[in-house]
């Protein structure tokens, strides 16, 4: 019952290798559209999601509290479409958004780039330059996205726990080769492993609902939650009476420790 998480550039058979994985094991499937509709808001629309995942900021710095909006509102729509295990996500930056997941398998597909101009010019009808063009300014974006969320190099395998080349590989053999690494006790969705999911999407509730809420939305903070308990850390000002209204409506009045780093004000 794992979670599949596949980070991969333009035409690198990323998500035809997550179509197989969802056909082959019954899982469900999610890509940047399905996660779009998810996660939008009355505040925020599908269609400002999807533009916020396709087109990163020029300049990340006036984007700041923007960016915290967002990556809330996409990480808690992931935690709870993965909630029950048995999922496949390909999209920006899955394995970032699902950290601390239990039973997860972060995978990183990569593929010629003749492959990749080939496979563009087929499905777009593009001529060889279009295609070059195309895929670069794609796998520019992504870099950009994730270094915008989250600072790091989206190509660092690293952050991968299996990295598989398309070049000699087929969508097929990949696939197999996958299955038969989640077949392993490893993988096994066990009712502690579902308590950590429970966790993790109470925690990105919380931190999503704390920034939809006028009253809490200019916070930015850190959420924890372990057995069901809450745990808050940020700069809440004058702000704690309010966060924990937002978070006993949630949680249904669960344990709550808040550290608040705002500076004292002397009187």
């Amino acid at each position: 019952m794992a979670i599949i998480t596949i980070s991969r550039g333009t035409f690198s058979g990323g998500k035809t290798l997550a179509e197989c994985l969802s056909r082959r094991l019954g899982y469900c499937y999610i890509d940047r559209d399905v996660l779009a509709e998810k996660a939008a808001t009355a505040r925020v629309s599908q269609r400002d999601i999807r533009a916020a995942l396709e087109e990163p900021p020029v300049i990340p710095g006036r984007f700041h509290h923007k960016r915290y909006l967002y990556l809330a509102l996409i990480q808690a729509a992931l935690a709870e479409a993965i909630r029950g295990g048995k999922a496949v996500y390909h999209g920006l930056a899955g394995h970032l958004l699902l950290k601390g997941a239990p039973t997860l398998l972060r995978l990183r597909i990569v593929a010629p780039l003749e492959l990749r101009i080939r496979m563009a010019q087929e499905r777009l009808n593009f001529s060889r330059e279009e295609a070059i063009t195309h895929i670069g300014k794609m796998d520019q974006d992504r870099r950009r996205w994730t270094q915008f969320l989250y600072g790091v190099d989206w190509g660092d395998p690293a952050l991968y726990d299996l990295v598989i080349n398309l070049e000699h590989i087929s969508i097929e053999q990949a696939c197999s080769l996958l299955i038969s690494m989640i077949e392993q006790p490893e993988f096994e969705f066990s009712p502690e492993r579902q308590a950590e999911m429970n966790d993790l999407v109470l925690a990105s509730r919380v931190r999503a609902e704390l920034a939809l809420n006028p009253f809490t939305s200019n916070l930015e903070v850190d959420v924890e939650a372990s057995g069901g308990a809450v745990l808050i850390r940020g700069s809440l000002f004058e702000q704690v009476e309010q966060v924990e209204r937002v978070v006993n409506a949630i949680s249904g009045g669960a344990r709550l420790t808040i550290e608040d780093l705002a500076p004292a004000i002397d009187a």
